[in-house]
């Protein structure tokens, strides 16, 4: 059915989204890139651009600007066949998409040119009728269908029927080298803690994650408001760009709960190791099921106690009891009770926390790991092994 690639040229991989600006998508298609480089690969990225291009061009990757994600129907023919010619010219010997608009341009590219398509299903995207099943269905017509956990792969399973044989379940992975609490240095703590002007004294509450009501902040200030006059600092570390009305709506409920001198939005952060170092107790509390939960992992990876809702991929990156707590979803009773259980550890019941984390991540969820069984499904659809070249 593919084409054979040559025997003299090495593999070149295209990997398909919206844009480059930010998120755990996006950084995972970085990760990938870099780890095809250093496999001796040719990695290609088409995208709308943006400010993580500089970071994808850094490790090695080429990179193509170009708004495969429109959905104006009037832009699809053009952009199909402007990708039939970028495949061809590119010599392009795998095709991966990571959004679903992109993958449904790219998929047919990838068909007419006879190269294998594979897809990667980061999210839940609910099916509310017939026809958005059938748009979210481009997600599962790949040669090689990427779950980001068990539980969409079961979402996968149950909602389309695709089979194992197809199906891989690589989870996403972090970066011990950059999320180590062994590297993060007193300064760096000191200059963000000035920085933010965090009290000396008050245990400190950091959610991190993009300003967007199913993560549940409304929840959490709920919960700091049942901690029994506890003093504790929280800080939303996340962007909120196009969603400031929201941030207004949260501020005013800070507000009226008399907590606004005990809660701050810090916007996108860009050295996030050193915000979980400076936290007690990381908390998510999505109340919707995450399809994996990169906060999980990083917390752990920093041997941070997390405090995450009870519900998608939290249940197999946290070991409840051991290296966080898993509280009911839209609870902030529970919530609040799940963060007083954690700041009350003792100094020997957190070192125990930490080490049983950081070990939980570097067994099972590591970037190395995500990227190696990542090469692995795209030798599975390589007509010619990279080593036969």
């Amino acid at each position: 059915m593919f084409r054979r690639p040559p025997e003299d040229k090495k593999p070149v991989v295209l990997q398909i989204l919206p844009a480059l600006v930010s998120g755990g998508v996006e950084r995972g298609t970085i990760d990938v890139a870099r780890a095809l480089v250093e496999a001796g690969w040719d990695a290609l990225v088409i995208s709308a651009g943006g400010p993580m291009v500089h970071d994808l061009t850094r490790v090695g990757a080429r990179h193509i600007q170009h708004p495969l994600g429109s959905k104006n129907p009037l832009s699809w023919r053009q952009n199909f066949d402007w990708l039939v010619d970028v495949i061809h010219k590119e010599n392009v010997d795998i095709v991966h998409a990571r959004s679903r608009m992109p993958a449904w341009i790219s998929w047919r590219a990838a068909r007419k040119n006879k190269v294998p398509f594979v897809t990667t299903f980061h999210g839940r995207f609910p099916d509310t009728n017939p026809l958005k099943k059938l748009y979210n269905s481009v997600m599962v017509r790949g040669d090689r269908v990427i779950a980001i956990s068990h539980f969409v792969a079961h979402e996968i399973e149950t909602r389309f029927g695709t089979g194992s044989d197809k199906l891989r379940i690589i989870p996403r992975g972090v970066n011990v080298d950059l999320f180590n609490p062994e590297g993060v240095s007193a300064e760096r703590m000191i200059k963000l803690s000035r920085e933010w002007r965090l009290p000396d004294g008050v245990p400190v509450i950091v959610m991190p994650g993009r300003i967007t009501r199913w993560k549940g902040h409304d929840v959490l200030i709920d919960a700091l408001t049942k901690l029994g006059g506890q003093p504790v600092h929280c800080i939303m570390a996340g962007s909120y760009e196009g969603k400031e009305s929201y941030k207004a709506e949260l501020e005013e409920k800070i507000a009226k709960a008399g907590l606004s001198a005990s809660v701050m939005f810090s916007g996108s952060v860009a050295d996030m190791p050193c915000v979980y170092q400076i936290a007690d107790v990381v908390v998510s509390a999505s109340i919707d099921p995450e399809p994996f939960g990169r906060v999980m992992i990083e917390a752990q990876a920093m041997g941070r106690p997390i405090v995450a809702t009870d519900h998608g991929g939290a249940r197999e990156s946290v070991i409840p009891n051991k290296t966080g707590f898993l509280v009911k979803p839209n609870d902030a009773d529970a919530l609040a009770e799940g963060i007083r259980t954690a700041l009350a550890l003792t100094a020997e019941q957190r070192a125990v926390v930490t080490e049983t984390a950081v070990a939980h991540v570097r067994e099972h969820y590591t970037t190395s790991d995500m990227c190696a069984r990542t090469l692995s499904v795209y030798q599975e659809v390589l007509p010619l092994s990279p080593n036969a070249g």
